[in-house]
């Protein structure tokens, strides 16, 4: 790859600004330009031309198909495929795309998530082309992003919810910056920077681990003799293996129009990360679906295998997904900068006030917005955030809040250069505060980091739940701002009102310790430990009132959502069950049987050579071995009645705490026999890759 065609590859592959003013009539380029930048519909006319230029764009990149690449409440994104080919007569065919076919597509939704929204025979299902996102040319194909409703117009995916999250997001900060004079503003704009967290392995070891192939987790396997201790890993040297992959991953995603920046070694063995530069979060949010798709299939190209799961092995770190979040305008006005003098700063201050405020009101949405079967094992796990919702702000910001509040005057601290002590290297300018890698919500200078989001999360969903937080706090300041008599007294007054009511949610502590937990119950913040306990208040009044109105979720919706993500949950978790009792019976009793008969026949050789040689090692290894296996035998056919249990008619929730206090529980008893198991047998007795041969399978 050359640097320098880099600027010519980047984008190619997609239909996007550049392209349309190249390719449509300026009144269409414009038209098209109004309905991504201000949400205004698209005329026929102007569909049936972009929809023209669109396919010939498309079949110059080699698409012969095209298809509405939607993102149901599966987890995943979902996409019909349709020939360019029409019938012409005498066995020929015309390449064609009309309006309709990109403005809207027709699927059978039957068989996606509804959440009881419809029943199982209601199967209409429509796709709507989204042109804020723009449309690119993959494997041969033209995806179209597109939204995707029910026949009576309930969202089925999850995009749906995060476009009208902007909307009203839009609304609510436009009312804010009036009131600062910012009458130029037309667009506010929400974007994001997703730090993608991911493990590479071998091909060949990941065949043959049956937990890792139906769950994306290893269900078994003890600690390796080295995991991450000497932090050699982390932004060390790139293996050979590795950055040919990261090489053709950045040039895929760059031919995608996918800012690809950053990449580097995570932490684990066999961990990585892919970060991108800033963008609006309805177009970050795609890309990361695509970048996640992609991790995976340029893998596979390499003979590797790219694990997505929060938490694939034990005892080292998991993958998470740091969802950068901040706020910009269409004059390139970043809304969350504190600029020079953030004590000075009050547009500044009253948006920091806003977020801090909707994140202590809605501790339980943000804690809804990360939960998942796969998420929970991550949570408060090496190096993740704890289920207790905090914010992070750093010394500096603190203290203007704290002289706000007390209505001391704030003294600025002096700007002291970082002394490293050595002559030669320049001065560094020491930023005003450190960051806290614990916090699960942190301020990092001009942006807030969401770090709870899990590795194969799509974005839109914290996203979502984000926008429309803050989205009514402004609201909430707005209504009592428009209506002030004094604008600049009734200002102060509530910025010092809303930290005194919401100061609990910041602290800049260690978040690991057993102290802050303690701290936090005082406060009264929540702590929401599994995907159980949170999923129920997803549907509290308060909740359905505050997305209602904002007309992001119905309460339908919202009641569907919790279905959905219950189900997820019961399912993810029977899945492994099945999984473990599989690997169980299949693997780790024969492995077993075979190894107490090894070790029993060498001590019938022992004795009937000699006497003298007892053969105590081996007796005391049977004997060891044979006590865990009792143990391990039992607790797995407890786990296997459990399981029995599963089919019975109960509700989702139930469902869902059955599998938590049950299933789950008895998935970790038998892993903690049979790991301590496997250290006791011999290799070449085990059948599946250790976690030795995984975590360290990729060489050179």
């Amino acid at each position: 790859m050359n640097a320098n065609n880099i600027p010519e590859i980047f984008g190619s592959m997609v239909f996007n600004d550049k392209v349309m003013k190249e390719r449509l009539p300026q009144p269409v380029y414009q038209d098209v330009k109004n309905a991504m930048d201000n949400g205004t519909p698209l005329t026929h006319e102007s569909a049936k031309t972009v929809a023209v230029a669109m396919k010939e764009w498309a079949i110059e990149k080699g698409a012969t198909h095209y298809t509405h690449w939607f993102q149901p409440m599966t987890g995943i994104t979902a996409e019909k495929h349709d020939s360019f080919i029409e019938p012409l007569g005498n066995s020929e065919v015309i390449m064609k795309f009309s309006e309709k076919s990109l403005v809207k597509g027709e699927s059978d939704a039957s068989s996606f998530p509804s959440g009881g929204l419809r029943a199982t025979f209601e199967a209409r299902g429509y796709t709507a082309w989204d042109p804020t996102s723009y449309a690119f040319v993959k494997d041969g194909s033209l995806y179209i992003p597109t939204a995707f409703c029910s026949y009576g117009g309930e969202a089925l995916d999850k995009k749906t919810p995060l476009l009208r999250s902007l909307e009203t997001f839009n609304k609510e900060a436009l009312r804010i910056l009036k009131l600062f004079g910012k009458t130029n503003v037309k667009k506010v704009m929400p974007t994001c920077g997703t730090e993608q967290e991911y493990f590479l392995i071998d091909k060949s070891v990941y065949e043959k681990r049956l937990d890792l192939i139906h769950c994306g987790r290893t269900l078994f396997g003890a600690r390796p003799s080295k995991g991450q201790e000497l932090e050699d890993h982390y932004y060390g040297a790139i293996k050979s293996r590795v950055s040919a992959f990261m090489k053709e991953l950045d040039l895929e995603l760059w031919k995608l129009g996918v800012y690809a920046k950053t990449k580097h070694n995570e932490v684990a063995p066999a961990q990585h990360e892919l970060a991108p530069v800033f963008t609006s979060i309805n177009i970050a949010s795609d890309q990361n679906q695509l970048t996640m798709e992609l991790m995976k299939s340029v893998a596979n190209k390499h003979g590797l295998v790219c694990l997505l799961h929060e938490k694939p092995f034990a005892s080292v770190n998991g993958s998470g997904k740091h969802d950068n979040w901040s706020i910009s305008t269409d004059t390139n006005e970043n809304l969350l900068d504190p600029g020079a003098t953030p004590s000075e700063n009050a547009q500044f201050l009253l948006f920091l006030i806003a977020v801090i405020s909707a994140v202590d009101k809605h501790q339980d949405l943000l804690r809804i917005s990360v939960a998942s079967a796969a998420n929970d094992h991550r949570l408060g796990a090496d190096e993740a955030p704890p289920a207790i919702i905090s914010i992070y702000l750093g010394e500096e910001l603190e203290d203007i809040l704290s002289s706000i509040e007390s209505g001391a005057q704030y003294n600025a601290k002096k700007k002291v250069q970082l002394k490293i002590g050595v002559s030669v290297l320049p001065p560094i300018p020491k930023d005003s505060t450190d960051r806290n890698r614990t916090s699960p919500f942190a301020f990092t200078g001009n942006k807030f980091e969401f770090r709870m989001v899990g590795s194969s999360f799509n974005v839109a969903c914290p996203n979502f739940i984000i926008n429309t937080i803050v989205a009514d706090e402004l609201k909430e300041f707005a209504d009592i701002l428009e209506n002030a008599v004094d604008f600049n007294a009734s200002l102060n007054e509530l910025i010092k009102t809303k930290i005194k009511e919401h100061k609990r949610i910041l602290f800049s502590g260690n978040n690991y310790s057993e102290e802050w937990e303690k701290e936090a119950k005082k406060r009264g913040l929540l702590n929401l430990k599994s995907t159980v306990d949170a999923l129920p208040l997803y549907t509290q009044k308060k909740n359905i009132e505050l997305f209602e109105r904002h007309n992001v979720l119905s309460e339908n919706e919202i009641h569907s959502r919790m279905e959905i993500l219950l189900e997820n949950y019961s399912n993810i978790v029977h899945i492994e069950a099945l999984t473990a009792i599989d690997i169980a019976r299949k693997h780790i009793i024969p492995s077993i049987i075979s190894y107490q008969t090894f070790l029993l026949k060498e001590i019938k050789l022992k004795q009937n050579y000699s006497s003298k040689l007892s053969g105590r090692l081996e007796q005391n290894l049977v004997s060891t071995i044979s006590d865990l296996a009792d143990k391990f035998y039992e607790a797995l056919e407890k786990l296997d009645a459990d399981e029995k249990k599963y089919s019975k008619t109960w509700d989702s929730l139930k469902k869902a705490k059955f599998c938590k206090d049950s299933l789950l529980k008895g998935m970790q008893t038998i892993r903690e026999y049979a790991d301590q198991m496997e250290l006791l047998i011999g290799k070449e007795f085990i059948t599946f890759p250790t976690y030795e041969d995984i975590l360290y399978s990729v060489k050179y």
